[in-house]
């Protein structure tokens, strides 16, 4: 499902157009990206939580060449399914 999908379904499921669906999907898209830039953490009780985990800064290698590479500190976003999602997809 892409979010085009996403939208239609939501349009469907709610009743609302497809341009007040987009908005509506954006809008939540919007918050939770806008809360994990914050620091802070979405948790949507049945369903999930979105965090942010920092991830250190490392050495790696290029595969190619075998050269060592430095790779950047920096933020990546989790999620973590809540018990009424694992029950639902199980």
């Amino acid at each position: 499902m892409n979010k085009n999908d996403l939208v239609a379904t939501v349009a469907t499921s709610t009743g609302l157009s497809k341009a007040d669906a987009t908005k509506a999907v954006d809008g939540v898209f919007e918050a939770i990206t806008s809360t994990l830039k914050d620091g802070s953490e979405v948790r949507l009780v049945g369903f999930g939580t979105f965090s942010v985990s920092a991830r250190a800064a490392t050495t790696g290698r290029n595969p190619r060449t075998g050269e060592s590479i430095q790779i950047p500190a920096s933020n990546q976003p989790k999620f973590k399914a809540g018990k009424g999602l694992k029950a639902a997809v199980n």
